[in-house]
């Protein structure tokens, strides 16, 4: 993997990882996780620690990455997922 696809790819899997952890829209699928597999499950603690999650994610978006970094729609996908969570992080500065 060439720098661009490995700097692509964090951005990638930060961006998933905090939707899957902390996004109010992916609320109603943790709490699907937890009242399916119980509030003390380790399903249930996976999609909520942000450690947890991004190595399955990060291992997801390297495999991908792997397959498809000369894509441009994988450029796409990941670029917009890098936007994203870059203009998530200023937004918190700025504010």
């Amino acid at each position: 993997m060439n720098l661009a696809g490995f700097l692509l790819s964090l951005g990638a899997t930060c961006r998933i990882t905090r939707f899957i952890t902390k996004d109010k829209l992916a609320a109603g699928f943790r709490i699907w996780i937890a009242g399916r597999f119980g509030d003390e499950s380790k399903v249930t603690y996976l999609v909520n620690c942000c450690w947890c999650t991004s190595t399955w994610v990060g291992a997801s978006v390297a495999a991908l990455a792997q397959w498809w970094q000369d894509s441009s729609w994988f450029h796409l996908a990941a670029t917009a997922l890098c936007l994203s969570y870059a203009a998530g992080v200023a937004s918190r500065w700025l504010d």
